[in-house]
Formats: C-alpha cells, structure tokens, sequence
C-alpha cells in the first residue's frame, strides 16, 4: 500500500490559514486517508473512514473539522471520542499543532483533575478530545453543553465497542444536536460498527482503504509454536536474534504483563523495560508513554486496551507472547509497527501453542494471508518428553 498520494494538501480544497499550518506541522504530501477524506469532511457530508492505525487519520478528521468551526463562536463546536486516555492525549496534541493556535482545543480524559477540564470549558473551548466516560461525567455535572456542536467523530470505532463504550457512545450521540456531522473512523468494520452508523450517522460516503490484506504491507508477519511455560526464554531468545529497536510485547492479562516485566527486569537487569495496563497510575502511564517516545525505553509489555493508545513511529518489532482472543486485536497490535513515518519494515512475531492452532487460522482467514514459521536459531520450542522409568524384573523372588 502506498503511503502517500499524487496530490497535494493544495488540491483537497484547504483554506490559506489551514495549508499554513500543515506546512508548520511539516506534513508534506497527503496519506490516502487524508487524500480521500478530507474533501468529503470539507463538504459537511457524513463520512465512514476504514483505514489502519498510522496512517495519518488524525489530521484527515482534525484539518477540514477546524476549517468548519467558527473561531469567532465560543462553545463546543467539535467532539473527538477516542477510546483510550493516551490516544486522546495523542490526538490533542496533534490537533493543537495543526490548528496553530487558531483554535482553543481542550481535552476530557480520566486520571486527570475534572476541575482544570471544567474550568477549560467555562473559558469557552471549541473543540474538546476525550474518552466516553469523562464526557458522560461531564454532561452530568452539566459543564459539557453540546447544544452548539456541529460535528463528531469516533475515532477508532471498533475499539470504543469492543472495550464496551455503546452505551456511552449512544448517550453522547442522543445529547448531540440531531442536524450535525459525524466521521467515523475505524480499522475494520465488523456489525456493532455498521449498526452504530446505520442508527446515528446520515446517508454516510464510505471511504475504504483497508484493501484486501487488512495489514500493511510494510510489515513482516510471522509465527513461532512453543509451549507456554517455554515463552518467556523464547522471548529472550527472539530479542537476541532481532535486535530490535524499540519492541512492544503483548499480554493478554494485565497479570501477565507484570509477572512477564518482573522476570525480565530482573534478569536482564535493564532500566529500559516497563510494563502499561489499566491498572497502572496515570501518571506512571504518562511517564512510560513519554519514555517510549523519548526512545529511552527499548522494551515495553502492554497490554490490548493500553496498547491501543501507543502510536510512535519508532517500533520496530511486535511481539504477540500471547496470542490475541479477538482478530481484530491482532489487526490493532501489529499495527503499532511499519507506521507511516517509517522507512523500514516492522516485523511481528506471534507466539502459539500447540493448542491455539484454531486460533492462528482464524487470523490468517481474517488478514487474507498465511503466516510464515519464525525461523528460530538454536532453540527448543517444546519440553522434551521424559522416557518411562525402565522397569526391573527381578527374579527368584516370590
């Protein structure tokens, strides 16, 4: 897949002001996403953008929303929902760099004090970035008023319904004037997706540029089998043979992530590893997150609803120790790799064991491709089976 396009930012019908800030931001030729949606956005219309995590969706929603927003007006004239806190603080800071200023932006996360969110909103905020769950709240205590609001966007759609935020989508959307624009946004498209647009969304224009192999092209796939308590030194095993850069391992449990990030920060005796789950603080998330991007981390275990949020051009290498339940969670990690900024390939590396071989085909059917076997060097994958005890005969013995 190509990751950019023939035009340029000129032709997608951007004003004077919002060219000069892509400029400033150093975005250089539209993504296809960006290509494609912008127009559409342009032009008020309902808009469904299906494309992979790092390719630039941010700025495809984010340019022609603040073109449409009256700077003169204060209030809320645009929602950003995001799924994650570490996605909407991603997306804030993003939005804040392209509207160069020409926006008051604000954001509206947990783990963060509500009353500094509140107090932001009461200084007039146009344009407001958040989970579900913090709007709700806001709408509560009544500091949130969307009665001026003029367009929405679910970012990363499937993930907001796979993580169990319906029924706060759907408040949100009742809440919101019912003559507005919505963009949605999402990496794939499975039902929930489709009926949630059928239900809120008007006559939407479907931009689709998932294209047949639902990963990009620009990643290297494989997987290895293993017995499960042989991972951990097949873990050790592929870092020594890749090298990687930077590396993100994935748990299924947030256990898991920490029992796996106490055996290896004590074995290789490395301030460069850290773990992320829900669990963890807000502010130890922020410094992880910071330290990742600061390229002071060289190993991270996450886990899916955390890692959903991490979108740094700098990962090398994904490392599936535990097999994703869903398929599309595979889809969503591989894609924190081969990210639009990259000039090499990233590679993941998933591992199964013999009992998960059901699994592994689901995802090849679902990615329209069949993994090759990680070439492992040196290694036993699997336990040796022990010999039965020789039995003795003795004779003469009653």
């Amino acid at each position: 897949m190509q990751t950019t396009t023939d035009k340029s930012f000129r032709d997608l019908g951007l004003d004077s002001g919002t060219l000069a800030a892509v400029h400033q931001a150093g975005y250089e030729t539209p993504s296809p996403i960006q290509a494609e949606l912008i127009p559409i956005a342009l032009s008020g219309r309902d808009c469904i953008g299906q494309a992979r995590t790092g390719t630039g969706k941010t700025a495809a929603f984010m340019l022609p929303s603040m073109e449409r927003i009256d700077p003169r007006r204060p209030g809320v004239q645009l929602l950003v929902l995001c799924p994650t806190r570490e996605l909407s603080e991603q997306v804030f800071h993003e939005s804040k760099k392209l509207s160069n200023n020409r926006l008051q932006i604000g954001i509206a996360v947990g783990g963060r004090p509500i009353h500094s969110q509140i107090r932001a909103l009461e200084n007039g905020v146009q344009a407001v970035i958040g989970t579900p769950g913090r709007v709700i709240d806001l709408l509560r205590r009544k500091a949130l008023d969307l009665r001026g609001l003029r367009i929405v966007v679910l970012d990363e759609a499937d993930r907001m319904l796979d993580i169990g935020f319906r029924p706060d989508i759907e408040r949100i959307l009742k809440a919101c004037p019912k003559k507005r624009q919505t963009l949605l946004l999402s990496a794939t498209m499975p039902e929930p997706v489709e009926r949630l647009a059928r239900r809120y969304m008007s006559d939407p224009e479907m931009v689709d540029l998932s294209e047949d192999s639902v990963v990009v092209d620009t990643i290297e796939q494989f997987y290895v089998t293993v017995d499960e308590d042989r991972k951990a030194s097949l873990l050790l095993r592929v870092l020594a043979q890749e090298k990687p850069s930077q590396a993100i391992v994935f748990t299924r449990t947030k256990r898991g992530a920490d029992r796996l990030f106490e055996k290896f920060s004590r074995r290789l005796k490395s301030s460069r590893i850290a773990a992320i789950h829900g669990d963890l603080p807000q502010r130890k998330r922020d410094r992880v997150i910071r330290d990742l991007r600061a390229g002071k981390l060289r190993l991270l275990i996450a886990t899916d609803v955390v890692g959903r949020g991490i979108d740094i051009s700098g990962i090398s290498h994904i490392i599936n120790y535990d097999i994703p339940e869903d398929c599309d969670d595979y889809i969503h990690r591989v894609g924190r790799t081969g990210r639009l900024s990259s000039s090499e390939n990233g590679r993941a590396i998933t591992f199964v064991t013999l009992a998960q071989g059901s699994e592994l085909t689901k995802i090849e059917m679902r990615i329209n491709a069949v993994l090759p076997r990680y070439p492992i060097q040196n290694f036993e994958p699997f336990r040796r089976p022990e010999r039965p005890k020789r039995r003795v005969r003795r004779f003469g013995m009653a």
